[in-house]
């Protein structure tokens, strides 16, 4: 009897070989998943869009002034908590937003390519957890100078386009051509992208500015998941 009750506790513990192989399978997929996007964009993307050049930028002044502000501001990338970054006067602290009046409070953006439509900007907001958020103190959309426009990403699988959390992660898949909506008090405007560069997160070359048309800037972190560095996706008005 002895006997059987060891042979019987002996087969209920026995643990199929395969099994420890398939959560080693599993923990390496979910690993590759997680760290896939940001190996693609520094392997492929960000190569791509450092062989861009601008038209319209002075890259001599971004250097310097990426250098002045380098000098001041802790590198963003050591920075663990999130809802740093949801605050919008934290991502250029050399030139914070000027809060002054505007004609407007928000407008709204659509990009066809990452199917978003109407998300609302707000100009001169703080949370980029509920809104696109306008930098103050550059021009609005429409008027001669450049608007910059900045938004929350992260990885590519939790992509949601109505949610402002998410809502720039695919922006890295933006190029040149692509069109940008923009409804701005009452008028509807088209920007066509013409380039794409990634900068240090301490370079405040987006904030650039040059009058001789209307242009935008929409920035975002990458790789995607990460605050390493910022896209700056560059775009001119086309007059209809």
């Amino acid at each position: 009897m002895y006997r059987y009750v060891k042979e019987v506790k002996k087969k209920r513990i026995q643990i199929p070989r395969v099994i420890p192989f398939l959560f080693m399978a599993l923990g390496f997929f979910v690993l590759l998943w997680t760290v896939w996007p940001i190996l693609a964009f520094t392997t492929f993307t960000e190569q791509l869009l450092a062989q861009t050049v601008s038209p319209v930028s002075d890259r001599n002044e971004g250097a310097q002034t990426s250098a002045l502000a380098s000098m001041h501001y802790q590198d963003p990338t050591i920075v663990e908590n999130d809802s740093v970054y949801a605050n919008a006067n934290t991502w250029f602290p050399m030139k914070p937003q000027k809060k002054g009046m505007t004609t407007v409070n928000t407008y709204t953006v659509s990009i066809p390519k990452l199917k978003i439509e109407n998300a609302m900007v707000t100009v001169a907001g703080d949370d980029l957890n509920t809104s696109l958020i306008h930098y103050g103190g550059t021009p609005l959309p429409g008027q001669y100078g450049n608007a910059v426009i900045f938004g929350h990403s992260t990885l590519p699988q939790f992509y949601n386009p109505k949610n402002y959390k998410t809502i720039f992660s695919l922006l890295p898949s933006m190029q040149k051509g692509d069109e940008i909506f923009i409804h701005n008090d009452g008028v509807d405007y088209r920007y066509v992208v013409y380039d794409l560069l990634v900068v240090e997160p301490t370079d405040l070359s987006p904030l650039e500015q040059r009058f001789d048309d209307s242009y935008i800037t929409v920035v975002t972190c990458v790789p995607p998941g990460t605050y390493w560095k910022r896209l700056n996706v560059k775009a001119k008005l086309e007059k209809t």
